[in-house]
C-alpha cells in the first residue's frame, strides 16, 4: 500500500547516520517513509512517487534489500531508501509501474531531491567489493559509507565533476547548441563533458567547447549545479558569450551537428512546435535554455533541485 509523500524539503540529518541503530529505530516508527529503488527507477503512484510504510517493502519484497537513511521531513520522521538488487521488478504488480528518474519531470523539487539522493546511494549499495584488495565491504553509516572487511578502508560515494554550457552570440540573441550523436541528430543541447584531472571547472568549460564545437569564450558565468546519478555526476551548468559566431564546426564523434537558435526558434522548441527536440525538464540542460529564452539574467540564482 502507498503511503502519503514526506512533506517539505527532506533535512539529510547527517548526524545521525552515525548512529548504529537509526535505521532500526526507523523501521520502527509508523510514520517513518521508504522509497524503493530498483536501478534508476521508483514506484508510480498517480502523478507522483509512490512511498511505503518499512513493514511493506519488508514483507513483499522479492529481491535483497540494502537501506539507507535519507534523513528527516519536515514534521521529523525519518525517510529511507530501499535499493532492491537483482534484474526483476522487486515487488511485481504495481498498478501504476514504475518511474524512471529521466522521465520524472513533473515531481516537486523535494521529491525530485529524495529519488536522485536514492538513486545515488543505490548505485553505491551495488559496488560491494573493495576497489583497493577486492575484500566485501559492507555498507556502514546508514547506508553512506562502507568499510572494507580485508584492508579496512572506508569508502564513500563518488561524485564525478562534469560542466554543462550553453553559449550564445556577442549579442545575446542567440544560442549555440549541439546534437549528440547518441540522440542520430533529433535533439539539440548543451555542451557537457567531465572535469580532468587537475583542471578547474573554468578551464573544462573552454577546452569543451573548442574540442566539441571549434567555439572560443570570451566569457563564462557560473549559474547552478544539479547531481545527475548517470552514473554518479554532479553537474555545474554555466552561460558563456563565444568570441565569434563563425567557424563553428562539429567534432564528428560525439558531436554531429552544431546549430545557432534564435529565441523565437528555441520557445517553439519549448512548445514542441519544431522538428527539433529540446531536454526534457527534469534536466539542467532544460533549466540553462529555457532561463536564455526567458531573458532570465545569466547572474541570477537558479532553483535546480
Amino acid at each position: 500500500m502507498f503511503q502519503p509523500a514526506p512533506s517539505g524539503r527532506i533535512d539529510r540529518a547527517a548526524g545521525e547516520r552515525e548512529r548504529r541503530d537509526v535505521i532500526e529505530r526507523a523501521f520502527a516508527d509508523p510514520a517513518t517513509r521508504v522509497l524503493l529503488v530498483h536501478g534508476d527507477a521508483a514506484p508510480r503512484s498517480g502523478d507522483g512517487l509512490g512511498w511505503f510504510a518499512p513493514s511493506d517493502i519488508r514483507e513483499r519484497a522479492e529481491a535483497p534489500i540494502d537501506w539507507a537513511f535519507l534523513g528527516r521531513d519536515a514534521e521529523g520522521s525519518a525517510v529511507l531508501a530501499a535499493v532492491a538488487a537483482g534484474p526483476d521488478a522487486p515487488i511485481p504488480g504495481l498498478d501504476e509501474g514504475w518511474l524512471t528518474l529521466r522521465r520524472s519531470g513533473e515531481l516537486s523539487p523535494e521529491a525530485f531531491g529524495a529519488f536522485t539522493a536514492a538513486v545515488s546511494i543505490g548505485r553505491f549499495a551495488a559496488e560491494r567489493f573493495c576497489p583497493r584488495c577486492g575484500s566485501e565491504a559492507p555498507l556502514t553509516t546508514a547506508g553512506w559509507a562502507r568499510t572494507c572487511s580485508g584492508c579496512g578502508r572506508e569508502l564513500f560515494p563518488r561524485t564525478d565533476p562534469a560542466v554543462i554550457v550553453v553559449p550564445e552570440s556577442v549579442d545575446g540573441e542567440r544560442i549555440l547548441l549541439g546534437a549528440n550523436a547518441a540522440w542520430n541528430g533529433e535533439m539539440y543541447s548543451c555542451f557537457a563533458g567531465f572535469v580532468e584531472a587537475g583542471e578547474s571547472l573554468e578551464d573544462a568549460v573552454h577546452r569543451e567547447l573548442f574540442e566539441e564545437a571549434g567555439v572560443r569564450l570570451s566569457e563564462v558565468r557560473y549559474i547552478a549545479s544539479q547531481p545527475w546519478p548517470y552514473p554518479r555526476s554532479l553537474m555545474l551548468g554555466y552561460r558563456a558569450v563565444a568570441e565569434t559566431e563563425d567557424g563553428v564546426r562539429a567534432d564528428g564523434t560525439e558531436i554531429i551537428d552544431v546549430r545557432w537558435f534564435s529565441r523565437d526558434e528555441i520557445r517553439a522548441g519549448l512548445r514542441g512546435e519544431t522538428d527539433f527536440g529540446l531536454p526534457g525538464r527534469v534536466s539542467i540542460a532544460h533549466r540553462l535554455i529555457r532561463g536564455w529564452a526567458e531573458h532570465e539574467a545569466a547572474g541570477a540564482e537558479a532553483s535546480v533541485a
